[in-house]
Formats: C-alpha cells, structure tokens, sequence
C-alpha cells in the first residue's frame, strides 16, 4: 500500500494571513509556501552594500523612493508572491504597506535585486524573470558570484532586455543612471 502526503495549497488570502510561531519567511510559489533559507555571509553583505548605495543616490537626487532589504513581498500571480534580497519602492507605495496586514505589493516596484543562490540559478534567471516581467517591473537586477557577473535588465515592450556587466565595467541603471559602480564594486561589496 502507497502512503500518499498531500501539501496544503494556499491561496494568495491565505499566505497574507499566515503566521507560525517561527522567524521563517515564505513565498509563495503556485500555492505552496517556500520557506527562504537564511542568507550566506556574502549574500547579507552585498545587500548592505547595494542598499546603501542606493540611499545615498536616492538622497543625493531627493526622490521620494524607499530602499527594503528581503522584507517586502511581490505578489507575481494568482497564488504567487516572491520576496526579493532588495526592493525599491515609492513613498507612496510604503504608505499603503503600513495599512495592510502583510508587506506584500500588489503593483510593480520601480526596482528587485535578487542575488543568485548556488543551488537554484534557473529561479533567478528563468523563473522570477517572467514573473517580475508579467508583472510590470521596470528594472530587475540579477548579481551572480558563480558567474562573476552583474545582469541588468530592463522592460521593453513586456519582455526583459539584458546586459551583462563583469569586473571594472560601470554598470548602467535606468533607475540610478548616476551610479558609478563596477560590477567587482558589487560583488566585492566594496
């Protein structure tokens, strides 16, 4: 006889709603919930350095943007939502946060970094790059050690365009078109 496990699919209402007695987060991801693993040292630090960097630019040019490291949810579909290492998003855009009961946009951020985990590139590359497109977002970055490289990509048209930047090339960011780094300035989180 074949024992059979049957996963709770969750709707997009449930997800909102869901909490456990742990720090875990969770995606979710065709109705069942991801738990996100903890963040390698690297990982943590290359999204305090990319965060900075924007706030510094971001305050310099006085826009009215806010930077969230992983704490902010996308929801890419029916029962998706993605949680990317970095987001940036509008004042107003934050101001609707703060009255919802989970931190999960509905509409398109101006900007997602997501930095490549060893085990699953194809997430990252195949995956989140439909889903971030379908959903409108205008500038998806894609930092990936593995690789040694930077991809930006870009909106046009519903599709993503992309260009790949490695060691002292200056990478360029419709959002940030001032930023002067290197794609080694960020993988190095110099």
């Amino acid at each position: 006889m074949m024992v059979q496990t049957v996963t709770k699919t969750y709707s997009f209402e449930d997800y909102l709603n869901y909490r456990d007695d742990s720090d875990f987060k969770y995606e979710l991801l065709n109705g069942e919930l991801i738990q996100m693993t903890p963040a390698s040292g690297w990982h943590s630090d290359i999204i305090d350095f990319i965060q900075e960097q924007f706030k510094i630019e971001i305050r310099r040019l006085n826009l009215n943007w806010v930077v969230r490291p992983g704490t902010v949810g996308v929801r890419t579909g029916i029962r998706k939502s993605r949680i990317p290492d970095i987001l940036v998003m509008t004042e107003t855009q934050r101001q609707l946060l703060r009255t919802l009961p989970s931190a999960i946009l509905e509409e398109p951020p101006l900007l997602v970094v997501e930095i490549v985990s060893p085990n699953n590139p194809e997430d990252d590359y195949r995956y989140k790059r439909s889903e971030y497109a379908a959903l409108g977002i205008p500038e998806y970055w894609i930092i990936d050690s593995q690789e040694s490289k930077i991809s930006i990509l870009s909106l046009v048209s519903g599709f993503y365009d992309i260009v790949e930047y490695r060691g002292e090339d200056i990478i360029n960011s419709a959002s940030f078109p001032e930023l002067k780094l290197t794609a080694e300035q960020i993988l190095n989180a110099l």
